[in-house]
């Protein structure tokens, strides 16, 4: 495509030939191919014109800029381009040189402080399950009916722009007509989903979370909003009061599920057992008796939103409620780890406050001897939320092993420290930095009947200290523990 091409609908301003030709948008200089055309865009830390320089040597055929400064005294050897906001130039940018493809699909997304990841698998599932293809983008990676697909795409709950709209056309490409993706408060106001055409977006919940990433908890909110303006038709979990009054604010159709009244989709729990929960889902004069393999009011609030939107798809709600019954949960929510210890160990991501206080309160429910709580924060993230969890696992816990999650820059001694100021006067704890030492120590500590929950890390592979990552997988380590322990009994 020519440049002319790519900017003529768009506003800008140029110098240089709008005849050259351009292969793909790029806004990473180390990842530049000759015939890229280079976005200078801000970042956290740095801003793209400081490496203007390092894309041309790559072989950068042109280069996009929103500081007008640059763009007034640049003397460059290609093209450049002045945009109002770059952000917004590499999403249109993107999806014009796929020929935006998302208009060939149904796309969902799914928005939430907590849930998203699995909502968004479970939605793939059922569409898999009424014999239907579907490509599921988020945290946990890329899946193509459930196998994961592009493993080494980088780790982002939503995507940049460039590998969204690369997404939509290789689904495309491969006949698959659905693709639901996960919407972050961050993706959606750093311009990720604009021009996505979203057929379908999904309000899950609305807590604290990235907080110091938007400035106040207002902001968070109206950065979440902003997939009430893309999406064509909104689906509003009721039971969340800032989900609810997201939707009322919203002009077009929207669609209430919850507990409580006047929702179109109603869940009414009928048994809450151990390890599924038997419920009842109403839509109109429809009634179903389901009967999901999940625990939890939350998991259930989850299954309602994918039940919900599927029905919304055109599909019909007795083959939906059928198909949810056989639900499984993506890795690193939820997930149990078999042993013949008889020690409940859980393995799960929750990392805020609210998560966390959810899977607490189902295990401890749960639970018939003690809960064995293990758990720190990241670093560089939400400060405030610290003490928070803290109190929340003094409330529910009978031990807490503080341990190191993603430190990153910080000591995670100053974080535990900040953690334990939300503990009771007699909380019952003990701090093993090092994270396999704690997982240890739980495994040693717990008897028969106990419960032991590791939070904060679920799937994840890595583990981050300072600059440096390691490999590490709390699911596999506990599982090579249980294989040790189990010879010795």
């Amino acid at each position: 495509m020519q440049i002319g091409e790519l900017i003529k609908d768009w506003p800008c301003t140029m110098k240089g030939s709008i005849r050259v030709e351009i292969n793909r948008v790029e806004d990473n200089a180390n990842h530049i191919l000759p015939g890229d055309i280079f976005i200078a865009r801000k970042g956290n830390k740095s801003s793209g014109i400081s490496f203007i320089d390092s894309a041309l040597e790559k072989g950068a055929v042109a280069v996009v800029v929103d500081d007008e400064a640059y763009f007034n005294t640049s003397e460059l050897s290609v093209p450049i381009i002045w945009v109002p906001n770059c952000l917004s130039f590499i999403a249109y940018a993107s999806a014009k040189m796929h020929n935006f493809p998302a208009e060939a699909l149904k796309v969902i997304a799914v928005t939430g402080t907590n849930g998203k990841t699995t909502v968004t698998h479970f939605i793939g599932q059922i569409l898999n399950n009424l014999n239907n293809r579907a490509m599921v983008i988020g945290t946990n990676g890329v899946f193509i009916d459930g196998e994961k697909y592009y493993p080494d795409m980088e780790s982002l709950t939503t995507l940049q722009a460039k590998n969204i709209h690369f997404l939509f056309s290789e689904a495309i490409r491969l006949d698959i007509p659905y693709v639901i993706l996960e919407a972050s408060s961050i993706g959606l106001e750093k311009h990720r989903l604009d021009y996505c055409d979203i057929d379908l977006g999904i309000f899950l919940n609305v807590t604290e979370d990235h907080i110091e990433d938007h400035g106040s908890f207002e902001r968070y909110k109206m950065s979440k909003q902003i997939l009430a303006t893309l999406a064509k038709r909104n689906i509003i979990n009721s039971d969340d009061s800032v989900c609810r009054s997201i939707g009322l604010a919203t002009k077009g159709k929207r669609i209430f599920f919850g507990k409580g009244s006047h929702v179109d989709y109603f869940l009414q729990t009928l048994v809450d057992g151990p390890s599924s929960t038997t419920c009842c889902i109403q839509h109109k004069k429809e009634k179903h008796i389901v009967n999901i393999p999940l625990v939890g009011d939350y998991q259930c609030s989850n299954v309602l939103a994918a039940i919900t939107c599927v029905n919304q798809l055109d599909f019909p709600l007795v083959d939906i409620c059928n198909a949810a019954q056989k639900l499984l949960l993506p890795e690193g929510r939820f997930e149990r780890v078999e042993n013949q210890l008889g020690i409940s160990i859980i393995v799960d991501y929750a990392h805020t406050p609210d998560a966390m206080k959810m899977i607490l309160q189902t295990l401890k429910k749960h639970t018939t001897g003690r809960l064995i709580v293990v758990f720190s924060c990241g670093g560089n993230r939400d400060r405030a939320k610290r003490p928070k969890m803290g109190m929340i696992a003094s409330i529910y816990a009978d031990y807490i092993i503080l341990t190191t999650d993603n430190a990153r820059d910080e000591s995670p001694q100053l974080i535990n420290k900040q953690i334990r100021q939300g503990f009771s006067s007699t909380q019952s704890y003990i701090e093993r930095l090092n994270r396999k030492e704690a997982i240890e120590h739980a495994l040693n500590y717990a008897e028969a009947g106990d419960t032991i929950v590791l939070l904060g890390k679920g799937h994840e592979k890595t583990q981050q200290i300072g600059d440096k990552q390691k490999y590490f997988s709390d699911k596999v380590f506990v599982q090579e523990m249980v294989k040790q322990l189990e010879k010795r009994v």
